[in-house]
């Protein structure tokens, strides 16, 4: 219920100016109890018209990714940094971090995961600040009792094969390291 109730109020949000250009915010979507809980950049196109996660060409990668480990979009979590989709697709600013900031900690709190999947850069650095994706991806790291598992964004590998390979190996390290905690 505690979900339901910060998703109606996520909702109706108008703390940036980004709620002007939206159709619909971007929540999350998956399971209040999941062990794993990934976190994108933002909302696209496909997903502000669906109003739901990953539904684009990253998000058929990030579903192949998923199943690759034996487990299936209602097992997890999923959710952005930002709630709204920026114009043309452009990175977050700071001030659209920070005033989505609030809402993405309650969900955590609420959710409680054991592991935070962090899906590119923009999530590594909400949570693991001045560090760099292509030195820390694959690497889990533990801060204040939760655990960051930072990995390339499935976006990165529409463009580069080579990050698509790494982003399946790391993957595939995710039951382990979820075995460990």
């Amino acid at each position: 219920m505690l979900l339901k109730e910060l998703n109606n109020q996520i909702l109706s949000c108008e703390k940036c100016k980004l709620y002007k250009t939206r159709i619909n915010v971007v929540v999350g979507e998956g399971s209040p109890k999941a062990d794993i809980m990934f976190i994108g950049e933002a909302p696209g196109r496909k997903e502000d018209e669906s109003g739901l996660p990953f539904v684009g060409s990253a998000g058929k990668i990030l579903d192949e990714l998923i199943q690759s480990i034996g487990l299936q979009r209602s097992d997890i979590y999923i959710a952005n940094v930002v709630k709204c989709r920026p114009p043309k697709n452009r990175d977050p600013l700071p001030e659209e971090i920070d005033s989505c900031r609030e809402w993405l900690d309650r969900q955590v709190e609420i959710i409680k995961p054991k592991l935070i999947v962090l899906l590119g850069r923009h999530s590594m650095d909400r949570f693991l600040p001045n560090r760099k994706i292509s030195i820390d991806h694959g690497k889990p790291k533990r801060l204040d009792g939760q655990v960051y598992y930072p990995v390339y964004h499935p976006a990165a590998t529409i463009y580069r094969k080579q990050v698509l390979e790494d982003l399946q190996k790391d993957f595939l390290k995710i039951p382990k390291i979820l075995g460990k905690i």
